[in-house]
């Protein structure tokens, strides 16, 4: 299927929120036909299956073929979906941009010898970052740092187009704006029905991003990861291994990633990553401006998956905590983000 009318998937696919709740059942029924894929595909004769533990829109499995190991992602959605190739050419780019990303070793999204998409990459044996900061062992100043670095890197890579990206790494939209605000209604309609905004609240959100829409005349976009998280970064306390999960990438903003990192993290954070984002590449003139409003788009959709996805009903143990709290968080975050475009705030209003 085409994403052209995609602003997000995990929010706006046709089967939405697919991918979004436990499946652990899944993984055994799909266990035979993807070794068989992968013995034809890799033309290996030993090969053995481990499901994975991720929490993300895949599903996924650690694989042992011939002796060497592979992290192995599936998508089974019933659209037919066949992303993970673009995904893979995006890898590609930025890996060729300097950036560490895992090596694709397969990839076949025909859905022609069996009936889902499937990823094989190189095994990268280290924990995501956020095992390391809910653990309070993070070395935040240097990760935040080359995160930032590797931002402003992979950012050479410059698509055709704007927003979700096709098998020839061109956006689908015609202009940033036309992405930008695709879909919004929807998701502010959809926040408004299940009681997390009240009608002002949106009628706020509206004013502020078409207030804004000068920002939004991007005559060139750059490659924007669109799930930066510590959870999709692998590494050490101190040491970035991997950046992984580039299945959302889009032509957008240069401010896009940086903000998303704002969905999560204090002030201190962001500053150190900004400041590793200039090392490489100079910032925009309107940085701040650009920061603030894709912060408030990215939180809008955030709490459209969380509401969605019913991650306020989850427990602590969730990779993103549960609750109450974070429905709480979810709002501050979204009120604070419509502030700092009000009033052109700097970083400091982060918490």
């Amino acid at each position: 299927m085409s994403r052209r009318d995609i602003h997000y998937w995990k929010c706006d696919r046709p089967a939405a929120f697919h991918g979004t709740a436990p499946r652990a059942g899944r993984t055994g029924e799909l266990a035979g036909p993807l070794a068989a894929a992968l013995r034809e595909h890799l033309g290996v004769h030993r090969l053995s299956l481990q499901p994975g533990e991720g929490q993300g829109n895949h599903l996924t499995w650690r694989v042992d073929a011939d002796g060497q190991r592979l992290f192995v992602r599936v998508e089974d959605g019933p659209e037919g979906d066949g992303h993970l190739a673009v995904e893979s050419e995006v890898l590609a780019r930025v890996r060729a941009a300097g950036v560490p990303v895992p090596a694709v070793l397969g990839c076949d999204a025909s859905r022609t010898r069996v009936a889902f998409a499937w990823q094989a990459l190189e095994c990268i044996e280290a924990p995501d970052l956020n095992h390391w900061h809910r653990r309070g062992e993070l070395q935040v100043e240097p990760v935040a740092r080359a995160i930032g670095a590797a931002v402003a890197q992979w950012q050479a890579v410059q698509p055709a187009g704007f927003g979700v990206l096709d098998a020839g790494l061109v956006g689908l939209r015609p202009s940033y704006a036309d992405y930008f605000l695709l879909r919004l209604d929807a998701h502010l309609g959809f926040l408004q029905d299940r009681g997390f905004l009240i009608p002002r609240q949106a009628r706020e959100i509206e004013a502020a991003i078409a207030a804004a829409a000068g920002l939004l005349e991007l005559p060139q976009g750059c490659l924007v990861h669109k799930d930066l998280a510590l959870w999709n970064i692998l590494g050490v306390p101190d040491r970035i291994e991997a950046f992984i999960d580039f299945d959302d990438a889009i032509s957008g903003d240069p401010m896009d990633d940086l903000s998303l990192l704002a969905c999560f993290h204090n002030a201190a954070f962001v500053r150190a990553a900004f400041a590793g984002y200039a090392s490489v590449r100079p910032l925009p003139a309107d940085a701040l401006p650009r920061f603030w409003l894709h912060l408030l788009r990215n939180m809008v959709v955030k709490a459209v998956i969380r509401v969605g996805a019913g991650y306020f009903e989850r427990d602590d143990g969730f990779f993103l905590g549960g609750g109450a709290a974070l429905r709480r968080a979810t709002r501050q975050r979204l009120a604070l983000a419509l502030r700092g475009l009000h009033t052109d705030a700097d970083l400091s209003l982060l918490p």
